[in-house]
């Protein structure tokens, strides 16, 4: 998959991974940070992370003007990486100093989001300067896909890595995880569950009304002493003593204190994985330090001032024309593909079942399941015709030791039933990439040998309609279930199976390598070669708008019937899929040309 691609691909792709690790792990359980520290609501959660969703994309935009124009690429890569490591220790301190209110979160998202600027768009436009020379020129889609496989191969280890962070800090303190506890705990703080006050308002309503609300009071009273019973039942299995209010509260106040250092523990090692990815990009500069020259840089240059392109004005204005109609078809995308943080975290904590049998339990625990993909691996090396006989030997070593080490740990650890919490099922649209990206790359290999690999743009169209029916598959699922205004921020008492995210999260991915890979070539490819820093940061600009809508929809998710709020997502991918083969001719013209 490798052959014929440059080594400083690897470097980009190492040190992209490692970064999206750390943006993961934080990503992963952010919304659930809010509500559990917070007390928040879904709409509000989902404001900050739409918030945050677009200062992460849209700042790429000043990151790309920085390095067109002052600092060049590489510096201002590390540059970004350095303030990024920063936000995340700054998220991280109430580990330490657990009083520190919201006002340190919102600082510290602003200083990720910054770094993220500096260093994402820039990255790319870098991976995009490696397939300049015309030797790699022919696989430069293919080049993005395998960087793009680097992104999620440490998107896939994040929600494990916060997941173990998490309990770690619970067990560390004698807690256990349970999503409904934080919810309830602040409801309990926040009087809540005061008949008395909910009796008096009653009374006065039936004064004002004369109406019978007797049968409203029954159902307030069933309510309370549910929530009441499953707040208390659980104090007690955590060995507090809960005779009184005051040791009740004392319990809520612990526990959503100690919740939320949990997801702190998680953000700490966020920080971590900066400190990784730097290394790696500072240590193999000499891979690709001569990619790393702006236009401005080959202009200051006597030696490179030779390899300047210079376009006219119609031929500028044309392609900046094409970039903005895909970046206008991707806003779309991405307002539908990051629910993966808000609406899907929330329908897994809600809506989906919990409890899971042994073999389900396989594909949430990471332990077991990187031996199988071990063991896969090997099966791979012994089967291929073209394997050596150290490779087959090689492969059937990890193939008999993946197979005993994974037996071993399903019969040791895993039980008949065991819990899954909400932000595991993050980690398989990255899993799915990882897997699916080899099988697409050999696809458009194949279709290019016979000269039928779609453009770009028409990879991009497709990508969107397959997004359509992934979202398609959510509406089937969430049918018949209460609306999230209904269940009054508790778990429904009707749940899925787990089967239904993870189909989602399948076809999403597909759609998401049609789509965001082509995407980040087709500007590589596209950009102005004097704006490609910022036209890099213009993908992740449209990117930051359809990420700001993830989050400014998430009002519909308490006012709508759960089927509707997906059929939503459903009609906008399609409609930005018609209209992007409406434009295809033009645009496919202009690829043409800047190849």
């Amino acid at each position: 998959m490798l052959k014929g691609h440059p080594k400083g691909l690897l470097v980009m792709f190492f040190s992209n991974m490692g970064e999206r690790f750390g943006y993961y792990t934080m990503l992963a359980v952010f919304v659930l940070y809010l509500q559990a520290k917070f007390g928040y609501t879904t709409a509000e959660a989902g404001g900050i992370y739409g918030g945050f969703l677009f200062g992460i994309y849209f700042l790429p935009l000043l990151g790309g003007y920085v390095a067109d124009n002052i600092l060049g690429y590489g510096k201002t890569i590390a540059l970004g990486t350095v303030v990024m490591f920063l936000g995340y220790v700054v998220l991280a301190l109430p580990l330490f100093f657990p009083d520190m209110g919201l006002g340190m979160v919102i600082l510290a998202l602003v200083i990720i989001s910054l770094g993220t600027g500096f260093f994402k768009g820039n990255l790319q436009a870098l991976v995009g300067n490696l397939y300049d020379d015309p030797r790699y020129s022919k696989n430069r889609d293919n080049a993005f896909n395998i960087f793009y496989m680097g992104i999620n191969i440490g998107a896939f280890f994040a929600p494990s890595a916060a997941n173990a962070m998490g309990n770690w800090w619970l067990g560390r303190n004698g807690l256990e995880y349970s999503n409904r506890i934080p919810s309830l705990a602040h409801k309990y703080l926040g009087g809540d569950f005061d008949v008395t006050e909910k009796t008096r308002m009653v009374d006065q309503l039936q004064g004002l009304f004369g109406v019978d609300l007797s049968a409203v009071m029954t159902t307030i009273h069933a309510n309370i002493d549910a929530s009441m019973s499953t707040l208390t039942e659980f104090a007690v299995k955590q060995g507090t003593d809960v005779g009184t209010h005051e040791s009740l509260s004392a319990f809520s106040h612990k526990y959503i204190s100690v919740m939320g250092q949990s997801y702190n523990a998680a953000f700490g090692l966020a920080a971590v994985s900066m400190i990784g990815s730097l290394l790696i990009f500072v240590a193999f500069r000499k891979y690709y330090k001569h990619a790393d020259l702006t236009e401005k840089q080959k202009a200051a240059s006597e030696e490179h001032r030779s390899q300047i392109i210079e376009l006219t004005p119609k031929q500028t204005r044309d392609r900046l024309v094409a970039l903005g109609f895909v970046f206008f078809v991707v806003m779309f995308f991405w307002m539908s593909f990051h629910q993966n943080g808000f609406s899907m975290t929330i329908f897994a904590r809600d809506y989906t079942q919990s409890m899971v049998s042994r073999f389900d339990y396989l594909w949430f625990d990471l332990a077991t399941f990187l031996p199988i993909i071990a063991a896969l691996g090997g099966l791979i090396m012994l089967l291929r015709k073209t394997s050596s006989t150290l490779v087959r030997g090689i492969g059937a070593v990890m193939l008999a030791a993946g197979v005993g080490i994974a037996w071993h740990l399903y019969n040791q650890n895993v039980e008949d039933t065991m819990q899954i919490t909400p932000q595991l099922f993050q980690q398989f649209n990255p899993i799915f990439i990882v897997f699916m990206t080899p099988l697409i790359v050999g696809l458009f290999t194949w279709l290019r040998r016979y000269n039928k690999e779609p453009s770009a743009p028409r990879k991009i169209g497709i990508g969107m309609i397959i997004t359509a029916v992934g979202f398609a598959i959510m509406m089937i699922a969430a049918f018949g279930l209460e609306s999230p205004g209904e269940l009054q921020g508790g778990v429904s008492d009707s749940l899925v199976s787990p089967y239904w995210l993870m189909s989602t999260y399948f076809t999403l991915t597909i759609a998401e390598l049609f789509l965001s890979p082509m995407g980040i070539s087709f500007v590589s490819k596209v950009a102005p070669p004097k704006y490609k820093g910022l036209m890099q940061g213009g993908w992740l600009g449209a990117t930051a708008i359809g990420n700001l809508g993830a989050g400014l929809i998430g009002p519909l998710w308490d006012m709508w019937e759960l089927w509707q709020f997906f059929l939503l997502l459903v009609v906008l991918c399609a409609l930005s899929a018609s209209f992007m083969f409406f434009m295809l001719k033009k645009l496919e013209r202009i690829t043409n040309e800047a190849e």
